[in-house]
Order: structure tokens, then C-alpha cells, then sequence
């Protein structure tokens, strides 16, 4: 036997589609911000980071208190992807300099190898 359909209550077709799809759309949005702000000079990571303090105190006060349902999708779809914006953006932070500094040590270890080469 198959379970029947259920609607929410209260809750409309857009809203519905934007539930089903929020996971999605936030990645994707998440995806091209980071990509902008890597191409892009005038948008720094301190701006992501301000929108996603902004975007997630939006939802907090606003998103999660709305009898809207189409308001609250949209605001989490957007406060979900700046915080993985954020995210992306504090992992590449870490990961460049981690580039240095690896580069800083196989410059010691070569260095090393030349200064006690005996030839």
C-alpha cells in the first residue's frame, strides 16, 4: 500500500517547491559566492562574513517567527548559504597558508640537503 499525499497546512505550492529543493539551492548559492569572492578583488572575505552574521540574525528574529512559510524557505535557503559560504571561506583561509608553510618546510629540508651535501 502507498502512504497517501499529505499538504501542510497552511503552506503553498512555492514554499513547498523551495522545501524540497532548500538543500540544493543553498549549496549552489554557497558555490558561486565563493567563486566570486575568489575572482573577484573587491569582495573580501569580511564582506561574507558580515552578510552571513547579518543573514543569520535575520533568520533568528524574523525567518523563524514569519507565518509565512515562502518567507521562512527563503530566508533559511539564504542564511544556510552564507554560512557555508563562510565556511568555504575560513577552510581556503587555512588551506593557503598551510600551502606556506609546507612550502616553508621543503625550503628548510632542500636547504638542509645542500648544506650538508660533503662533495
Amino acid at each position: 500500500m502507498s502512504e497517501p499525499l499529505v499538504i501542510d497546512h497552511g503552506s503553498s505550492r512555492p514554499s513547498r517547491w523551495l522545501r524540497d529543493r532548500r538543500w540544493r539551492l543553498s549549496l549552489w548559492i554557497a558555490v558561486v559566492e565563493c567563486i566570486v569572492v575568489a575572482v573577484a578583488h573587491d569582495v573580501s572575505r569580511w564582506t561574507v562574513i558580515a552578510l552571513a552574521i547579518l543573514f543569520g540574525a535575520v533568520y533568528a528574529y524574523v525567518g523563524r517567527r514569519t507565518r509565512s512559510d515562502l518567507a521562512h524557505e527563503v530566508l533559511w535557503i539564504v542564511a544556510s548559504a552564507q554560512l557555508l559560504a563562510v565556511i568555504a571561506v575560513v577552510l581556503a583561509f587555512f588551506i593557503f597558508w598551510l600551502a606556506f608553510i609546507v612550502a616553508a618546510i621543503f625550503a628548510v629540508v632542500a636547504l638542509g640537503y645542500f648544506l650538508l651535501d660533503r662533495r
